[in-house]
């Protein structure tokens, strides 16, 4: 696949984006989840070997193609690394499906309800080296808390400002305000998002389009505008703390969304499974999470 290719698929392929991007903080919760407690590892290189072997076991799966999964987002370790003897972005994109790579460096703490991305000194020799492996696109993440207009404002353009940083590299920002689904303000956080993130596209180039990843809204259809943005390529949306059947039952009532999902595409998955069974597993959870994605 070329850009283009990658392109026509993120577009309008039918299916969904794999979130395979745990970094340091979320790595042992990710690996417990997985069946693998802490004592399995006495340092950071080995707690990120585990997680490498168990990202490999997914890609090489015969359940993880192209067909439903259409696009992955890799942490820089996991694309630094390789799959059977494959540098990863390769490996992805011989099975069909499109690359992109985790920038954001982790979260500032919460001010005016919201959590800014730390600062990202060296993103433009991270952005080359990924687009050389041929690394599609980038994610960022930000975290909404509350229904703070100058707050949420902010998130989204910092969000852009990335955005613009990745463009200029002839790669595809992912941006993500995620809206925390426990906050107590949070239809009024969607609305707000909503307004923000429309300037903040009117604004791009007339070439330019990014896309947008977003946790579900509590009112349906409340992001059709995004959707159907000429500046939006695709919008996706992270499962934010729902379990996958609750996540696929809201995701379905959004017309134009399909999935980005971490927890809820990994939650049944067990180290202790044979081949068979670790494939049989992942299968259901595909099935289920690309069907939502394309109701």
């Amino acid at each position: 696949m070329n850009t283009a290719d990658m392109t026509a698929k993120i577009a309008a392929g039918q299916g969904f984006i794999a979130a395979l991007d745990q970094s340091g903080g979320s790595t042992p919760k990710a690996l417990k989840g997985y069946g693998v407690d802490e004592g399995a590892w006495s340092n950071d290189e080995e707690m990120f070997g585990l997680i490498h072997e168990m990202r490999s076991r997914i890609i090489r799966s015969k359940a993880f193609t192209g067909d439903r999964v259409i696009g992955a987002i890799l942490f820089e370790r996991t694309m630094d690394g390789s799959v059977d003897g494959k540098p990863t972005p390769a490996a992805l994109i011989d099975k069909g499906v499109v690359p992109f790579i985790k920038i954001d460096k982790g979260l500032e703490d919460e001010a005016n309800g919201v959590q800014m991305m730390k600062p990202m000194p060296e993103l433009d020799a991270l952005l080359a080296r990924s687009k050389a492996l041929g690394v599609f696109g980038t994610k960022e993440r930000s975290v909404i808390n509350s229904a703070n207009r100058e707050g949420i404002a902010a998130v989204v353009a910092q969000q852009f400002e990335v955005g613009q940083q990745v463009l200029s590299h002839g790669m595809m920002p992912i941006i993500e305000p995620e809206v925390n689904i426990k906050s107590e303000t949070r239809a009024e956080c969607d609305a707000i998002l909503l307004e923000e993130t429309l300037k903040q596209l009117d604004a791009l180039g007339s070439d330019q389009q990014v896309m947008l990843k977003l946790s579900l809204p509590v009112e349906a259809g409340k992001f059709d505008a995004l959707v159907d943005h000429a500046k939006v390529l695709r919008v996706v949306a992270l499962s934010g703390g729902y379990k996958r059947p609750e996540a696929c039952i809201e995701l379905a009532k959004n017309r134009g969304i399909i999935a980005s999902f971490s927890r809820a595409l990994l939650e049944d998955l067990r180290h202790q499974m044979s081949d068979d069974e670790f494939d049989a597993s992942l299968d259901e959870a595909i099935e289920a999470i690309y069907k939502a994605s394309i109701a």
